[in-house]
């Protein structure tokens, strides 16, 4: 059974940025290893920066060594204390590292800062327990005692997996087939409220496969938005400006007021409305207008839909908003069409770093908005 660690993702993501956008490998575990120092110094010696983390009822104790150390190399080790969201800190330091950790060494010529693994009690002179604005107890008891490796986020072998893993899922799209040659473009369209950003995510996605920015769709704000009109957007591969195998559709947002008239919804699913339509927010495409397309084509239908959402603004949506979203979301399961959850504006939420957007769904904070 793979050893885990006893942090929170919460607890983890704030020591991590603290320490200045650093991951966290686990190197010890006292509860799993046999509780000596001795054992704790020699798995963690030469394995770059180190933090020991102490488990003390509801506060978090961190000893962040910045510098690789070995048995003879003094060190300066940085105390963090952790309660809640907030990071008290102070140095001490230099001193060899087995002098921070109780086990053969004189415990009486320790004053500032000691581990006892064998007691579990962390000893703290008064000037280090004032420094990190704790009570007054020179003797803290512990529960479980954990040191990790701290590796910068984007080190130069994790780049490498990044560019590998995007060189594969471009492949992967590029020559990607819909089932049975059916249609040669796959339909997805994206919906959501004004200001989440779908226009904005097409500009992404045309802007990587052609290898640089562009902006074909019109962006900014508004109260019904930039898109006005229903558009069909292929995307074309850079090298030799073929279409990729999908299309994405814009709509116009949804609104409170205004915005996308409902029962267009069922219209676009079923590739009645035609590219270009404007759209009426009082009333809905009828077979009487003059482009309606009567009788569909599977490629003229929509395929997929995405329903997006700005990441910092999910929780703000009105009870008006949720009931629409639910009724389209009902209509896109009526005409069988798959319905997806699109993010966007996720880089900017809080604690979320450029190493979390390597794999960002696995997020706790992303998790809990989708």
């Amino acid at each position: 059974m793979a050893v885990t660690t006893r942090l929170t993702w919460m607890q983890e993501k704030k020591l991590q940025n603290y320490l200045g956008e650093k991951q966290f490998s686990l190197l010890y575990k006292a509860s799993v290893r046999a509780i000596s120092a001795k054992d704790l110094l020699q798995t963690c010696y030469n394995q770059g920066p180190t933090i020991t983390v102490i488990y003390s009822f509801d506060r978090i104790l961190g000893a962040y060594i910045q510098e690789n150390y070995h048995e003879n190399k003094p060190v300066r080790i940085t105390l963090l204390v952790l309660e809640g969201t907030e990071i008290s800190r102070c140095e001490i330091g230099p001193r060899l590292p087995h002098c921070f950790y109780c086990s053969w060494y004189d415990r009486n010529k320790i004053s500032n800062f000691l581990i006892d693994l064998s007691e579990k009690t962390v000893k703290m002179s008064l000037g280090t327990i004032k420094e990190l604005k704790l009570p007054e107890n020179q003797k803290i008891s512990f529960q479980e005692c954990e040191v990790f490796r701290c590796e910068d986020l984007l080190d130069t072998r994790k780049m490498k997996g990044v560019t590998e893993l995007r060189e594969s899922l471009l492949s992967a799209i590029r020559t990607y087939k819909p089932y049975r040659d059916l249609v040669h473009q796959v339909r997805i369209l994206l919906l959501g409220p004004t200001g989440a950003g779908k226009s904005s995510f097409f500009n992404s996605v045309k802007s990587v496969f052609r290898g640089c920015v562009t902006h074909q769709v019109l962006v900014g704000s508004g109260t019904t938005g930039t898109s006005e009109q229903y558009r069909t957007y292929s995307v074309k591969a850079e090298n030799d400006g073929s279409p990729l195998p999908f299309m994405l559709c814009d709509s116009m947002g949804l609104s409170e007021e205004g915005g996308l008239c409902m029962d267009d919804i069922h219209h676009i699913l079923k590739g009645h409305v035609p590219d270009r339509y404007q759209f009426d927010c009082m009333k809905p495409i009828t077979q009487t207008n003059s482009n309606y397309i009567k009788f569909p084509l599977l490629k003229d239908r929509i395929h997929c839909v995405a329903f997006v959402f700005d990441a910092n603004s999910i929780e703000n949506l009105s009870n008006e908003m949720v009931t629409k979203i639910r009724r389209a979301r009902r209509e896109t399961i009526k005409c069988g069409v798959v319905p997806l959850v699109l993010l966007t504006c996720v880089d900017s939420m809080d604690l979320i770093r450029r190493g979390d957007i390597i794999d960002i769904y696995r997020c706790t904070p992303v998790k809990l908005k989708i």
